[in-house]
């Protein structure tokens, strides 16, 4: 846990001013509640009608990201923007900064919305990473493949939770994968021999005071976080080492509202950054119940200029993904037998539409340490839907410490 105060004069944002939030998914909704019980009005602009954040949302504008008019109309009600999506034109960005403040600002919000510029961006700045080429063209992914080896080929936006992604083994993939993604440029990354995977969270405030929140270790299935678990069960040399770079990242890119970093701890025992998110993250879902400040108050507290809140572990926490599967079943999902396991709790989104693969919500636990919880919200999750458990990586690891 690192919490450094501000040193400059507040400009606080207090409660009864209006926040406004680009998109109106679950982290604008979860991000909704933390403000609303802050004493803060809440107004979104999303395309879906009927997104998530509606019924917390005092007006919600429905209209697309690229929509500056509709921007420039929710800018001009609020005292202060955020985001909980990246993918947000940067002409919208710009109208809407020009008329309140847009916590984060659009040039950090440009740089992480593109892959192939995020990457390069990391490079410039001497980040670790693994290799990778803005790929131009099949030839390009074929000649990384043939220089590399196996690689991920990802689109330049958007593709979150695995979509948006072809796993290539020979350069005679690169054709297909060229076509599959679009054949539009593309981010090419070489394979890396992955031990775990970690996130940090770093909040930041216009007034330069900065908190960053311990490591949360994280588990994916073909792409989609299966969960997320904190704290981390790692040695301090690597909690510190996470903690420093995503704070360096969270600066070089003079982030305020919260950033996300992403990292592999590759088997030799390198951490190398994977991905950057300028908003709430989905491996910090536990920070509701076992933190000292939950990220979405954490967010309102950032773009607010309020003093940041205390990130630390007070109760080892988890969480898992519902995914729209567990509503596909023939049975429908057990909630009763489900919220049986003591310190257990079930978040859902509000979304009207099951599909695969879908976050329709979370289960969350807290425990006696980090394997308590994670043991107690998979078994939470096993119950609530026992159908689903061959189709996702739901087994219950053993965390035991890692000390490199």
């Amino acid at each position: 846990m690192t919490v450094t105060p501000s040193t400059a004069a507040p400009s606080p944002i207090l409660a009864g001013a209006t926040i406004g939030v680009l998109g109106g998914g679950q982290l604008g909704r979860m991000t909704a509640y933390a403000a609303r019980s802050m004493g803060y009005d809440i107004q979104v602009l999303d395309p879906e009608a009927a997104c998530a954040s509606r019924p917390v949302a005092s007006r919600t504008i429905t209209a697309k990201f690229d929509d500056v008019a509709a921007a420039v109309d929710l800018a001009s009600q609020c005292d202060v923007v955020t985001l909980e999506i990246e993918q947000i034109h940067p002409d919208v960005l710009d109208a809407v900064a020009a008329r309140a403040p847009l916590r984060p600002g659009r040039d950090a919000v440009y740089i992480i919305q593109d892959r192939i510029r995020q990457k390069q961006w990391l490079e410039r700045q001497g980040f670790p990473l693994g290799a990778f080429v803005a790929a131009q063209s099949a030839d390009d992914i074929a000649d990384i493949v043939r220089t590399h080896g196996p690689c991920i080929a990802k689109s330049t936006h958007g593709g979150y939770d695995g979509r948006g992604q072809v796993r290539l083994s020979e350069p005679e993939q690169g054709a297909e994968a060229w076509s599959a993604l679009g054949s539009r440029p593309c981010l090419v990354e070489q394979r890396v021999d992955i031990h775990f995977e970690l996130s940090v969270l770093v909040a930041r405030s216009p007034s330069g005071a900065v908190a960053v929140y311990p490591p949360s270790r994280n588990h994916h299935t073909s792409g989609i976080l299966t969960w997320a678990v904190i704290p981390a069960v790692i040695s301090d040399t690597m909690s510190a080492r996470a903690q420093q770079l995503a704070r360096a990242v969270a600066e070089r890119l003079d982030i305020v509202g919260l950033l996300a970093v992403e990292c592999f701890v590759t088997t030799d025992g390198d951490l190398l950054v994977n991905e950057l998110a300028p908003r709430p993250h989905n491996t910090y879902h536990h920070s509701e119940r076992g933190l000292g400040t939950s990220q979405f108050e954490q967010l309102v507290r950032a773009i607010c200029d309020l003093p940041l809140g205390d990130p630390g572990v007070f109760a080892p926490s988890a969480i898992v993904n519902l995914l729209g599967d567990v509503w596909l079943q023939d049975n429908p999902p057990d909630v009763l037998h489900a919220l049986a396991v003591p310190g257990t709790r079930l978040h859902l989104y509000g979304k009207a539409g099951a599909r695969a693969g879908r976050k329709m919500g979370h289960l969350s636990a807290i425990g006696a340490d980090a394997q308590d919880a994670l043991g107690r919200v998979l078994e939470s999750y096993r119950r609530l839907s026992p159908g689903t458990i061959a189709s996702f990586d739901v087994h219950e690891p053993v965390l035991a410490r890692i000390t490199s």
